[in-house]
């Protein structure tokens, strides 16, 4: 049966998200907002972060059985909406713990699964941060690419002295991963390419980064949006990892595939929590401005058929992400296709409907006395971050699309639809034949 009505307890949850937003949230990100630092913007928001950690939001997305939530992916985009709607820089700090902490419960041992989930659901410390760390100056849209000159070129060259691995080269873009103090999140989970002679030569491999770990240096990068969440550059210089560290070796790739799958209807939801938050503003903006006239401009048949079309995209926007969601609620690690059009076609969306607003509002909308200026500087982010629209979000899509069993109805009965190897790759030239025969 479709239906759209919220449980009991997810109505509870989005009240508390709202609640914890408009009344811990609202008042630390304004102040972030007007801090010059990057990084004392940031760690500005550490109270809220605990805060959030006690009311679960930190952990929702950790089955029970590993000390968290348990929340659906349908009640983490109910909750991220909510959040986002205030700051989406704090909702991706939050979020980013889960990019870091899936792929070892999806590719890790048991002992793996236990020991990194209880570091972020150990009580004693309600502000423990998890990094995601795939990202490279370079450009990563080609994190697929098998030539061992393109994609991702930070490098694990087992360690022969020792075991394990070292970690050389730098990352560009991580999110939480420098900590509060910067010098590094409790663990960064960090994608490298595997060097040396063995059998996932060239390949690439997860490899877990505690804080401490030596070789490893921190550096902010100062944004004009998102100012509450922390994005660093991330040098390494033969950092040890020892092998307990290591998962997915030879299955990176794959892993990079799935994690932004995870991520993608969190990403599309919270442009759509800042897009509510431009049409709130400029709703109640028309219903009292005039331009001059007799009446609030709401009354001008423009205005009035302008509010219906940004309320009917934001609508269709939510559903989207809630389709998304739930199919991989039910096929979790097979709703790369859909989460992937979800994330690119609604972001952009939302960012048309929130430059919209400003249209209506009018040359007000860049007066920094109200939102919409820091709105549409937010909404910008969104398709160009979380693996961006037309580097991977659309490849990989295209990589579904292009598969023969695919149908171009086959989303609507909610089927799994299977991701494989031979799916990455396209956009690079000669990338079917090469990538399929590695």
């Amino acid at each position: 049966m479709i239906d759209f009505s919220l449980t009991q307890e997810q109505i509870q949850l989005r009240n508390a998200a709202r609640e914890f937003a408009a009344t811990h949230l609202q008042p630390i990100a304004a102040a972030a907002e007007r801090e010059a630092n990057p990084q004392k913007a940031f760690s500005m928001t550490r109270e809220a972060y605990r805060r959030a950690y006690r009311q679960g939001f930190v952990t929702g997305f950790i089955p029970k059985a590993y000390g968290g939530q348990g929340w659906s992916h349908v009640d983490l985009a109910i909750a991220a909406e909510e959040l986002c709607a205030v700051d989406p820089g704090f909702a991706t700090t939050l979020l980013v713990n889960g990019l870091a902490l899936m792929p070892i419960l999806w590719w890790g041992t048991e002992e793996q699964k236990r020991l990194w989930s209880s570091r972020l659901t150990n009580a004693n410390s309600p502000d423990v941060l998890a990094g995601w760390v795939v990202s490279e100056r370079g450009g990563s849209a080609n994190f697929d690419h098998p030539h061992p000159a393109a994609g991702l070129q930070l490098t694990a060259t087992p360690n022969k002295r020792g075991g394990g691995y070292c970690l050389h080269g730098e990352k560009h873009w991580p999110c939480n991963s420098g900590g509060w103090d910067l010098t590094g999140a409790d663990f960064n989970l960090c994608i490298a390419r595997i060097a040396g002679s063995g059998p996932n030569e060239g390949t690439l491999g997860a490899f877990i980064v505690e804080r401490g770990t030596e070789g490893v240096e921190y550096e902010v990068i100062d944004k004009f949006a998102h100012r509450t969440c922390q994005n660093v550059t991330m040098t390494f210089r033969n950092a040890k990892v020892d092998d307990s560290h290591c998962l997915a070796l030879g299955q990176g790739d794959l892993l990079i595939s799935r994690n932004f799958t995870w991520s993608g209807p969190l990403a599309a939801i919270a442009a759509v929590g800042v897009a509510r938050a431009a049409y709130d503003f400029t709703l109640q903006w028309a219903r009292t401005y005039t331009a001059g006239g007799t009446s609030p401009i709401l009354y001008s048949p423009v205005v009035g058929s302008m509010i219906v079309e940004i309320a009917s995209k934001i609508e269709a926007a939510r559903s989207f992400c809630w389709k998304a969601a739930s199919y991989i609620d039910h096929h979790e690690g097979a709703a790369h296709g859909i989460a992937a059009m979800n994330k690119s076609y609604v972001s952009e969306l939302m960012l048309e409907v929130v430059i919209d607003c400003m249209r209506l509002v009018g040359v007000n909308s860049i007066d920094r006395r109200f939102p919409l200026e820091r709105l549409y500087r937010e909404a910008m982010v969104f398709p160009l971050y979380d693996a961006g629209n037309i580097g991977m979000q659309r490849r990989r899509a295209w990589g579904v699309i292009a598969d023969p069993r695919y149908q171009v109805d086959h989303y609507v009965t909610s089927e799994p639809f299977d991701f494989e190897r031979s799916m990455h790759g396209l956009g690079y030239v000669g990338s079917a034949t090469t990538f399929k025969g590695r």
